[in-house]
């Protein structure tokens, strides 16, 4: 006859006995992926003495990101075309969007220059929110005055 395998853990010198898992309600899976806002809270580290360099820096370093995350993607993209046979590198190089297409081309690049300018949005703001003049009458009449 054999003996039931103990299922208890040894935990340093303790012994703990295994416990019963209570059941588990889980909720259901979400179709599209939850989307959190990319804002840092706090204080943003300064690495250069000049403030504009650290921008600057950082608005390289999210350009390489993006440009990297695209030619992966676009490599991927022609390679899976070109093993099923269903386009050509030429195809890809030779075509012409449409007006729908260029649309949303325009759309998209409008967005992307809004995230890379984002430090400098930031920064105008900030600079606006001190008392600086928001109109063209109010330079006009700071200016005369």
């Amino acid at each position: 006859m054999s003996k039931p395998k103990n299922k208890s853990k040894r935990v340093g010198r303790a012994v703990v006995a295994p416990t019963r898992r209570a059941s588990v309600h889980r909720t259901p899976v979400r179709s599209e992926p939850v989307r959190l806002a990319r804002v840092a809270k706090g204080k943003k580290p300064q690495y250069f003495s000049d403030p504009a360099i650290d921008k600057l820096l950082w608005m390289t370093l999210t350009l390489m990101e993006e440009l990297s995350v695209t030619r992966d993607r676009l490599d991927t993209v022609e390679r899976l075309l070109a093993s099923k046979k269903l386009l050509r590198k030429a195809e890809i190089e030779g075509w012409k969007p449409d007006a729908e297409a260029e649309a949303e081309r325009v759309a998209a690049r409008g967005r992307y220059v809004d995230r890379m300018m984002r430090a400098m949005h930031a920064e105008l703001e900030e600079i606006a929110g001190r008392g600086m003049p928001k109109s063209e009458e109010e330079v006009v009449a700071a200016v005369e005055s």
